[in-house]
C-alpha cells in the first residue's frame, strides 16, 4: 500500500521524509514536487484548505488513470499546528479522531452556524478509528478532534469560542479538511497527524517551538511508518 502524505510547506515535508532515511526520489508535478521514499510519497501542497485540497486532488489524479483505482491506500495530512492548552502542550503530538472545518459556515445573530446547519455540505471527516488508536499507541499522540481554520486564532476570545463550539478539540491547523475533501472524492481514507508548535490563542512568536515540533514530527513518522505500512483498509 502506498501512502500520500501532504504537508503545507517544504520544511514540514522534509521533517517527514527525514524519518524514512535516505534514498528519496523527487518526482515533478506541475507546480510541486513529490518526494518518494519507499511506500511514502510526501508533498508540500501549500498553506490553507483550498491549496491543500487542490494539491491533494492533483496528486491523487496524477497517480491514477481515470479508469483505475487509486494506488494510494491512505492519505495523511501532516505538519505542525497550534495546540489547545493544557491538553496539547508544546512539542506534543495529536492524531485526529475527527477533522473539523471550524469556520466553514455563516455568522448569524445567534452566533456562528456551521455549514451543515445551513442545510448543505459537511463540516467533518472521521479517520478510521482503529488506525487512530494504533497511531496514538505507537507515537504517544493524543487522539482528539483537530480543527481546520482559514484564519489562525490570534486572541484568547477566539480560542475560547472555538473550545466552546468544539468541546474536546486538541489542535488547530489550516489544511486537514482540504486534504480530507480530496481524499474522500478519490475514495481513499484520511488521517491527520500534528506536532504542536504553539498554543492556540494570542500570537506570541517568542514562545513558539517550531524546531521542537518539527523534530517531534520526524520522530512520530519514524514510529508511525510501520503502522501505516501494515494497515489495511478493512481494519476497523
Amino acid at each position: 500500500m502506498r501512502v500520500l502524505v501532504v504537508t503545507a510547506v517544504p520544511v514540514e515535508r522534509d521533517a517527514v521524509t527525514r524519518a524514512f532515511g535516505g534514498g528519496t526520489e523527487v518526482l515533478a508535478l506541475p507546480g510541486a514536487e513529490l518526494h518518494r521514499t519507499g511506500a511514502f510519497d510526501v508533498l508540500a501542497g501549500g498553506v490553507g484548505p483550498a491549496a491543500a485540497a487542490a494539491s491533494t486532488a492533483f496528486a491523487l489524479a496524477s497517480a491514477s488513470p481515470a479508469a483505475a483505482p487509486s494506488p494510494y491506500g491512505l492519505v495523511v495530512s501532516a505538519g505542525i499546528g497550534g495546540g489547545f492548552a493544557p491538553a496539547a502542550p508544546l512539542g506534543s503530538l495529536v492524531v485526529a479522531s475527527a477533522i473539523v472545518a471550524a469556520d466553514l459556515g455563516a455568522e448569524t445573530p445567534d452566533g456562528f452556524a456551521p455549514v451543515t446547519a445551513l442545510g448543505f455540505g459537511r463540516d467533518r471527516f472521521t479517520p478510521p478509528p482503529a488506525l487512530v488508536r494504533e497511531v496514538a499507541s505507537a507515537t504517544g499522540a493524543a487522539p482528539g478532534p483537530v480543527l481546520t481554520v482559514s484564519t489562525v486564532t490570534g486572541t484568547a476570545e477566539r480560542a475560547a469560542a472555538l473550545r466552546a463550539a468544539h468541546p474536546g478539540a486538541l489542535a488547530e491547523a489550516m489544511e486537514g479538511f482540504g486534504v480530507a475533501e480530496a481524499a474522500e472524492r478519490a475514495g481513499v481514507p484520511v488521517l491527520e497527524l500534528r506536532a504542536v508548535s504553539n498554543a492556540v490563542g494570542p500570537r506570541d512568536r517568542a514562545a513558539w517551538r517550531i524546531g521542537d515540533a518539527l523534530a517531534a514530527l520526524t520522530e512520530a513518522f519514524g514510529k508511525t511508518a510501520p503502522v501505516l505500512e501494515g494497515w489495511h483498509r478493512h481494519d476497523h
